[in-house]
């Protein structure tokens, strides 16, 4: 069995771009976040104080629900999460997945899009929601990068069986 899993939250289609990329190259199983309320334009509104996303980022108790559960979570042991970088970290509903499993010897390789943020704290903050895991370090990718570039990040890490 496939012991790698590409998961991914999407808010434009811009991380489910790379996800699927980076899933073709290494091969994997994919799974993408759904929220249970899916987000609208008006929500994703970073401009405005008061929409969805905005109000979700000031929140660090916020954990938005997830629509759907990985069956077999326990046969993987690679973790790729993609997602997009909002206000300098990863989004809430990621907490949400973080805290939804057990990641007990697994390893976690986030990757991220964004329009020109930093991941900021972001592999901290992964690393204290998901315990007992090896969390490596983060990449970011555009939406035009290449199969192949993936798939050299992927031999780089060193660390898959």
């Amino acid at each position: 069995m496939n012991n790698k899993l590409v998961v991914y939250f999407s808010a434009s289609g811009v991380t489910k771009i790379v996800a699927q990329k980076l899933a073709s190259a290494l091969k994997s199983n994919i799974y993408e976040i759904e929220p249970v309320n899916p987000y609208t334009d008006k929500d994703l509104d970073w401009r405005n104080s008061k929409s969805r996303s905005s109000l979700e980022m000031k929140d660090p108790a916020s954990r938005p629900q997830i629509k759907n559960k990985i069956l077999n979570f326990s046969s993987y042991k690679y973790i790729f999460i993609g997602f997009p970088i909002w206000w300098y970290r990863e989004p809430s509903i990621i907490d949400t997945f973080l805290e939804s499993y057990d990641f007990t010897n697994k390893i976690i390789i986030p990757f991220y899009t964004s329009g020109g943020s930093g991941f900021g704290k972001t592999k901290e903050n992964i690393s204290s929601l998901a315990k007992n895991a090896l969390v490596k370090e983060d990449r970011r990718f555009s939406i035009s990068v290449e199969e192949s570039e993936l798939k050299n990040w992927f031999d780089s890490l060193l660390i898959l069986d």
